[in-house]
């Protein structure tokens, strides 16, 4: 690596620390890198990583075969990784995987190639993210304690895996190694918020991202501050924080915020333009991913807009895909029939799901809105025993729980329309 900072470390070396720890810095100095050293291919390569969703598919593509020149006359890992940027890029993320598997293989603990980790989830596939979680407990062992990257990287393995107690002493580790890791911080907001943390965990939010306002999950990590206050029942905060720190490009997680607080039947934050949501499903690529699909229906569901609700299940309903027709198209459906104040059918669709509800995509902690929206139906159906007991894993073990008791609440008739 050549090109040295102020501090005299190589600004490679600091550029792919910055990247690993999802640093506000690390994109200025990848720029700084590729400027010093326009001959790395690995360089050119993190920095299209980092940046290609913003890239004309032509730049992106020059960019990289750019960067896989000048990386075989570096050597074959690197040459390998660049290949695997490459893949991840296009979003072919089974191919990435698939690379990733013989990667992984010929060059152990590769942190650099762990950035692209999360291709094993984007496949949409059970079979690909139980084999994800697996090479990275392995990859975690083989990198040993002191790896904060690995560590970190296990710790969101097991948050997602539900073991909360595991990831929460994961992530401490890992901070305490390095604690500007983003992927640790982030983690550690999963298993707290499976744990119930509340306040204790909104202080650390706070000072972890005033030390780094421009960190890359700096509004994801606003968002889960959000849940937090929601959780323990300080819902003008939670709004306050949705106001102030997602965008309007956020749809996804002003949504998800906003139907929480309705379920719980509370005033919800700043809304999104119906108009904006429906130029969203309309444009290309609009429905690719079920999950971006998925949160794209809670908006209209914010909005109450029914009818809209309706269309967007009869499209999934006819898309080829199993899991648009079986799995996204009967929640759109049950979404659709609580903005209508039908909530019996939404739980008689929700219900009929089961596990399945899996399928939609994201994380646990987002999946769980789906079983938030089956138990408020199940409430106002007039089966609180049955929300009671969907909800017992949360209310027994979550320190704060008041928006599960608001879920299990019984409102007034008048009230149940959210």
């Amino acid at each position: 690596m050549t090109g040295l900072t102020a501090a005299g470390t190589p600004v490679g070396e600091r550029a792919v620390t910055g990247l690993l720890a999802l640093s506000g810095r690390a994109l200025p100095l990848l720029r700084q890198w590729v400027g010093s050293d326009p001959g790395c291919g690995v360089a050119r390569a993190l920095l299209a990583l980092a940046t290609g969703d913003r890239w004309d598919d032509t730049v992106l593509k020059e960019q990289l075969v750019i960067a896989h020149r000048d990386a075989l006359a570096a050597g074959e890992r690197e040459a390998s990784l660049v290949y695997g940027v490459f893949l991840h890029t296009h979003r072919q993320y089974r191919l990435t995987a698939d690379h990733l598997v013989g990667h992984f293989d010929r060059w152990p603990a590769d942190e650099q190639a762990g950035l692209m980790l999360g291709a094993f989830s984007e496949c949409g596939d059970a079979a690909y993210r139980a084999h994800g979680e697996a090479l990275t407990e392995r990859q975690a062992a083989l990198a040993g304690p002191d790896s904060w990257p690995w560590t970190s990287w296990l710790a969101v393995t097991r948050a997602e895996q539900g073991r909360a107690r595991e990831a929460h002493t994961l992530a401490g580790r890992a901070l305490a190694l390095y604690p500007r890791s983003g992927v640790a911080a982030h983690a550690l907001a999963h298993a707290e918020h499976e744990l119930g943390a509340g306040p204790a965990s909104i202080r650390f939010l706070d000072e972890w991202l005033a030390a780094d306002p421009r960190a890359v999950q700096s509004r994801h990590l606003n968002w889960h501050a959000a849940l937090h206050s929601i959780a323990c029942g300080d819902f003008p905060a939670a709004r306050r924080r949705a106001d102030t720190a997602l965008a309007r490009s956020d749809v996804g997680m002003r949504a998800a915020t906003n139907w929480r607080l309705l379920l719980a039947g509370q005033t919800p934050a700043g809304r999104s333009d119906p108009d904006h949501i429906r130029e969203l499903l309309a444009a290309p690529g609009g429905t690719a991913e079920i999950f971006h699909t998925f949160n794209l229906a809670l908006a209209l569901a914010v909005e109450a807009a029914t009818d809209d609700l309706h269309v967007l299940a009869r499209r999934a309903a006819a898309d080829e895909r199993p899991d648009y027709r079986d799995v996204l198209a009967p929640v759109v459906r049950a979404l659709a029939e609580i903005t209508a104040g039908r909530p019996r059918a939404a739980a008689e669709l929700l219900t009929g799901l089961g596990d399945q509800a899996e399928r939609i995509g994201g994380v646990r902690v987002e999946r769980e809105i789906i079983q938030d929206t089956l138990a408020r139906a199940l409430v106002d159906t007039g089966e609180p025993a049955r929300a009671a007991g969907l909800l017992h894993h949360r209310t027994t073990t979550r320190r704060h729980h008041a928006y599960e008791d608001l879920l299990l609440s019984v409102r007034p008739p008048s009230d149940i329309r959210v």
